[in-house]
């Protein structure tokens, strides 16, 4: 059973979640209208994930005995200065959830809740990766500046993820080579 302030954090976590898949889904909104179909792949395949991870966190709690509360979604930004600025915004909003799960592994150390420190070290190592590929990517986008050639060469690059015979973790490697 749940402590009420972990349940109460993890229902938090849940809602950050689901609002990071609205964020990457306005995100590929955004790339679609630019032209950029790749980008705007690789979000929404980015939203999915995120909505992958708010339903981990849901079946925890109630594998718990705990109870999901879900609340509102606040609207996420609809406009960035350039696809650059989109994924400046990405690697910001990661660094935030890393927070967020970082706070959360704390409390769940006090709390001396080892099933949900145990649970939390996947979100841990998630966020790692989160953090490295957004990265990488907004560093080949720092190279290549306002350069149409250079934009869509990284547009096709992102376009493959999750291709038929891809592997995710392979395009990790090669986008932050």
């Amino acid at each position: 059973m749940l402590k009420e302030s972990v349940e109460d954090a993890l229902n938090e976590q849940i809602n950050a979640e689901l609002y990071s898949s609205y964020v990457y889904l306005s995100m590929a909104a955004y790339y679609e209208g630019e032209g950029l179909p790749g980008f705007a792949s690789w979000m929404r395949s980015q939203s999915d994930e995120e909505h992958e991870h708010a339903m981990r966190l849901y079946e925890f709690v109630h594998d718990r005995d705990g109870r999901v509360t879900l609340s509102g979604i606040d609207s996420p930004p609809t406009e960035w200065s350039s696809p650059a600025d989109a994924f400046e915004t990405a690697y910001e909003h990661e660094v935030e959830i890393t927070e967020m799960i970082d706070d959360l592994v704390a409390l769940a150390r006090e709390a001396n809740d080892n099933a949900t420190e145990n649970m939390l070290q996947w979100f841990v190592a998630e966020q790692v990766e989160e953090e490295a590929t957004a990265q990488a990517i907004l560093d080949k986008l720092k190279h290549v500046g306002d350069d149409g050639p250079g934009l869509l060469m990284i547009d096709q690059e992102l376009g493959q993820r999750g291709s038929e015979g891809a592997d995710d973790e392979a395009e990790v490697g090669e986008l932050g080579e």
